[in-house]
């Protein structure tokens, strides 16, 4: 049987244009290629876009949620609350601090992780939490931000899919204590590789500074022993090289200036999924929460397996087979062998661990074209078609 298409379609693909490069090749020809000019440039840039105070950028964003995990005072034995509904670096991030992930489960609608059960997971060892805005939804900030408060907890909010969402007529980035991006090809826009912490905190802003240097400083009001020797410089704790380049931060400048365009075509695309997809009776759309507005990094389909013959496997292969190239978001993370070694059960979160069972990621990026959502579309149907008990 012929494909729907000729060519594979990713999931999820960079945008580069002629500035881009241009920006790149600037850089490249210029006196600085590591730590330079547009490293302030871009922080300065990202965090006015966000509305935050300060912003500190990293080599990425695993690299940028540890230095806040750090900034936090998360230490051995402290526990943190995340959801399992994410990639393994917003729990292990918890880990190298020799901290204790701890898994509460999610909302059934949302997909985000629920606040009545983080609330039922808090410890006197509870030190932080740390919400994911799945697929690009910030999570319920409001009653995660209420609990936080409540317990003397600090809220790192995991916004790798969330770049241009608002909550509550914010734009997150400025909302909880620290807000990590990341600027990974598929994301909102790219470095290559690349993160960025934003705060409105000043000593968490000047601890993640010195934390992507080794815990090096040359701030004269920050020394103590001051030889009073132009070249002196102390290193106050273990800290690590996580400095994005001068390179990642012209991309991402440069990318910056259309994150609108790239949000708008995202949100035409779902408009058209939602459109061809409400009603097929096989799939559950996305929730969109009334207090927040998506920035769409992915489009996720649950499928109702009782009205299939297939399983979610036969879905997702017919659907390759296509040429439509799905994925999963995710494996949830104390199913990763490394948890499972460390102790943790499945069935810990029943809400996560089903959905799990049932979701695949078609594919959206502003590269796309409308033919390439249509295409998608007309994949989708033809498969459900093919499985239907109807």
């Amino acid at each position: 049987m012929t494909p729907i298409r000729d060519t594979y379609l990713p999931y999820g693909r960079q945008w580069i244009d002629q500035d881009d490069i241009q920006a790149v090749v600037n850089v490249l020809k210029g006196d600085f290629l590591t730590t330079g000019p547009f490293i302030s440039i871009f922080e300065q840039e990202f965090a006015s876009y966000v509305g935050s105070k300060f912003a500190v950028s990293f080599s990425n964003g695993t690299a940028a949620l540890h230095a806040a995990c750090f900034a936090a005072g998360i230490d051995e034995g402290d526990e943190v609350i995340t959801t399992p509904v994410t990639f393994a670096a917003s729990a292990n991030c918890i880990l190298y601090q020799r901290g204790i992930p701890v898994f509460a489960d999610i909302d059934k609608k949302t997909y985000n992780i629920d606040p009545f059960d983080i609330e039922k997971k808090i410890t006197d060892k509870t030190k932080a939490i740390i919400p994911v805005d799945f697929t690009g939804q910030p999570a319920n900030l409001r009653d995660i931000l209420t609990i936080a408060k409540k317990h003397n907890l600090v809220v790192i909010e995991d916004a790798a899919h969330a770049l241009g969402a608002t909550y509550q007529g914010k734009r997150i980035g400025s909302v909880s204590d620290m807000t990590m991006f990341s600027f990974h090809p598929v994301k909102h826009i790219t470095a290559g590789e690349g993160g960025i912490i934003t705060t409105n905190n000043k000593d968490y802003y000047e601890k993640l500074l010195q934390f992507r240097t080794h815990g090096i400083t040359r701030d004269p009001e920050k020394l103590i022993n001051n030889d009073e020797v132009p070249w002196y410089y102390e290193m106050h704790f273990l800290g690590y090289n996580y400095r994005m380049t001068d390179i990642q931060a012209a991309l991402a400048t440069s990318q910056l200036k259309k994150l609108d365009h790239f949000l708008h075509l995202r949100k035409k695309y779902v408009s058209m999924y939602n459109r061809e997809f409400q009603n097929i009776n096989a799939i559950t759309l996305p929730f969109e929460h009334e207090r927040g507005s998506s920035s769409w990094h992915l489009y996720i389909i649950r499928l109702e397996l009782e009205q299939l013959t297939g399983t979610r496997k036969d879905v997702y292969n017919a659907l390759l087979a296509e040429n439509i190239g799905v994925n999963v978001h995710y494996i949830p993370v104390y199913y990763l062998p490394y948890y499972q070694k460390l102790g943790y059960p499945r069935g810990l979160c029943p809400e996560a661990e089903k959905l799990y069972e049932q979701i695949v990621t078609l594919p959206l990026f502003p590269a796309m074209t409308e033919k390439d959502v249509l295409d998608v579309v007309n994949a989708v149907k033809k498969v459900i078609n093919r499985y239907s008990k109807t």
